[in-house]
């Protein structure tokens, strides 16, 4: 570390070495500057304020006799531990609310919860490993606007085989989580779409299309899904469905409300099918559904997946497939977008699908749920008097 930024007042009675002192002692106090964080050299400090080296050192001498700072010889300066002493003096006690003491709880039972104890550590620390090893400049530099040829590549033929997926890779566009893909795509469309969601639906999506969109309305749903005719009467030209796993009722769309919606959107040149198959990976009764797009002959539903469920939410790796239609219109109105994705996460993640980890994974972390999925339906029996069970058969969620 070479810079530290102090707002020192030329001014101040206060001398500089004194601002400079309290500033550090503060930082260190608070714990912005950590234990055992390397501190600029006197030399470098005063460089960079642009004061002379002795205030610098007056400065040091002054936090180092006080024992917040100390010096190893021919390595530099490094913040001491204080044993959590300074904490305590920092310490601001809470306001008081009400008396009412906090609850602590034992369960997560937030619907989102993934899996972390068993993510693959040791084969992501070796593929990463490897990838770094390949020593090729090339990955450091802006790669294709839609994603990097050998991910897009994996993908087409993941979802060829797993989902039943038709696509080139030319039309797969992969970004940094589905929100970033849903903001593209609404610059994609343009405006003059109005967008129909199921009631009740991912509020995210909702909220993001009600930002970008001319006018956003709900469908109310029956034990099959979104409800066609009331689509039909909503006027909209682009909707947003889960036929998969629907979030959060746990609907399964059977085959025929699937055509039914197929042709809906046939009917007119300008509607789309938004098909968001967040957690289709986990299915435990039954063969997986296979995705409404493999339907799909008049190229007219925009199919959404993630690796977030799958593998872990920090790898933020979604993708997009558009249908042949749009590819030229992406090419028009998008292709100027980076790929929001670092070049190696996406070589990494190509790595693991390619060579088969993926797969490996899933079926281990299917194992893992359907057996957490058991105990939990289980132990809700008692309780099936008062309430009822949805959507218990598929994803990390039922309601």
């Amino acid at each position: 570390m070479n810079e530290l930024i102090i707002n020192l007042n030329v001014k101040s009675k206060t001398p500089l070495y004194e601002q400079i002192y309290e500033h550090m002692k503060q930082e260190i106090c608070e714990g912005t500057l950590k234990y055992g964080m390397k501190l600029p050299s006197t030399r470098s400090l005063a460089k960079f304020l642009e004061i002379s080296r002795s205030t610098v050192e007056l400065a040091y001498e002054q936090l180092l006799s006080e024992g917040y700072i100390e010096a190893i010889p021919c390595k530099g300066f490094y913040v001491s531990e204080l044993d959590g002493l300074y904490r305590q003096e920092q310490r601001i006690e809470p306001a008081k609310k009400s008396g009412v003491p906090k609850k602590r709880y034992c369960y997560d039972f937030t619907p989102n919860g993934i899996d972390l104890k068993n993510f693959p550590y040791n084969v992501w620390r070796k593929i990463s490993k490897e990838v770094l090893l390949e020593d090729k400049p090339d990955l450091f530099r802006s790669g294709e606007a839609q994603g990097d040829d050998d991910l897009r590549f994996a993908i087409q033929n993941y979802l060829h085989q797993a989902r039943g997926v038709k696509c080139s890779v030319e039309q797969i566009v992969v970004g940094a989580g589905n929100e970033y893909l849903l903001m593209l795509l609404g610059m994609l469309l343009g405006k003059g779409y109005k967008v129909a969601f199921e009631n009740p639906t991912y509020k995210q999506a909702y909220r993001l299309f009600d930002k970008v969109c001319d006018e956003v309305v709900s469908v109310n749903m029956d034990s099959s899904g979104i409800q066609i005719e009331k689509l039909r009467e909503s006027g909209a030209n682009l909707v947003y469905v889960m036929p998969s796993h629907q979030y959060p009722l746990g609907i399964v769309m059977p085959i025929k409300r699937r055509l039914e919606l197929l042709k809906w959107a046939s009917e007119c040149e300008d509607r789309y099918i938004i098909e968001d198959d967040y957690d289709s990976e986990f299915r435990y009764k039954g063969k997986p559904i296979p995705a409404l797009q493999g339907f799909d002959s008049n190229g007219k539903v925009i199919y959404l997946g993630t690796f977030s469920r799958a593998i872990a939410p920090a790898i933020r790796i979604s993708y997009m497939v558009l249908p042949e239609r749009m590819v030229e219109l992406y090419e028009q109105k998008c292709k100027f977008l980076s790929c929001t994705v670092p070049r190696t996460e996406q070589r990494v993640v190509s790595q693991f699908l390619e060579q088969g980890y993926f797969e490996r994974h899933l079926n281990k972390m299917r194992a893992v749920y359907k057996a957490r999925h058991d105990i939990l339906l289980n132990q809700l029996k008692p309780l099936l008097g008062m309430c009822y069970i949805t959507g218990e058969h598929a994803g990390v969620h039922l309601l």
